[in-house]
């Protein structure tokens, strides 16, 4: 199969990269050329200067980027070149009201649509370890599969278009939640003179587990923060979901407190910081 991958940030990047690893013929495009010239000279596969380069005869098109606005910008573009029997997978995390309105372009052209978003984070995305939540039709999503399988250890059909949106968007409810207690569990154990190792030790096999926890818990409390899946990109994501919320009539009251949170740490200059940074705020407060 002929792809095309849109888009080579700290997800697109290592996503593309596993698919040349797996043999799929790779075209890639990066509106940022430079990156797109190292990806070239680090896997096999060929570099183009626009979209509509990048998708031309291309059976399979993928993006990851970064809001609406820049999956508007690249689709619009790459569309007159998307053939008829194409499928294109956007794994940006975007709006349901988006991912909509492409599917029912591309089917005017003859063309499938799944709106894809991914969880697992950068590590996910280099180990080839990502979870997929896709909306769509059913034939689009299995056409695309084996590609996703590259970089994906979980790919889930859950609707039609758009509710792999909605989807991502419960995802980024319950992190946002899981997050600042976790924050405050460790902030907590530290002022009450707790051995952080030990308290891992005891909690992690019980009820309290989770990924945040695994991977997050020694890190905030090492104040280490310089990775992970930016506080810029967790708010875009959390306003699309308050977003949502408002259409739908459901209530986000944490969310919308923990958004909040996460503004606070940007208006202190903490933006690219992982989402675990919210414990900051509570280190500042005593």
């Amino acid at each position: 199969m002929k792809t095309a991958f849109l888009g080579l940030g700290v997800m697109g990047y290592p996503m593309a990269g596993h698919l040349s690893a797996k043999g799929f013929d790779v075209v890639v495009f990066n509106r940022t050329a430079r990156k797109a010239a190292a990806w070239v000279a680090q896997h096999k596969g060929a570099r183009a200067a626009s979209p509509a380069e990048a998708v031309d005869g291309a059976d399979l098109v993928f993006t990851c980027l970064g809001d609406d606005p820049d999956v508007e910008d690249v689709l619009e573009s790459a569309l007159p070149s998307i053939g008829a029997g194409a499928v294109v997978v956007d794994h940006t995390t975007a709006s349901p009201a988006l991912a909509r309105r492409f599917a029912e372009r591309f089917a005017a052209t003859g063309a499938g649509f799944v709106d894809a978003p991914v969880s697992g984070g950068q590590a996910g995305a280099e180990n080839g370890r990502l979870s997929v939540m896709c909306g769509g039709e059913s034939g689009h999503v299995e056409r695309a599969r084996a590609a996703m399988d590259a970089y994906a250890s979980r790919i889930v059909h859950v609707g039609p278009s758009g509710h792999g949106q909605l989807c991502k968007a419960v995802n980024q409810i319950c992190i946002a939640g899981l997050v600042e207690a976790l924050s405050e569990g460790v902030h907590f154990a530290k002022a009450a003179g707790l051995d952080l190792e030990r308290v891992y030790e005891a909690i992690s096999g019980g009820a309290a587990q989770s990924w945040q926890m695994n991977n997050r818990m020694k890190t905030m409390a090492a104040d280490e923060f310089d990775f992970g899946f930016a506080v810029d990109w967790m708010r875009k994501d959390l306003r699309i979901a308050i977003d949502e919320a408002r259409s739908c009539g459901a209530q986000l009251p944490v969310t919308a407190v923990v958004d909040q949170f996460y503004a606070d740490i940007q208006a202190r200059g903490g933006g690219r910081y992982d989402t675990s940074s919210l414990i900051m705020r509570l280190k500042t407060a005593t």
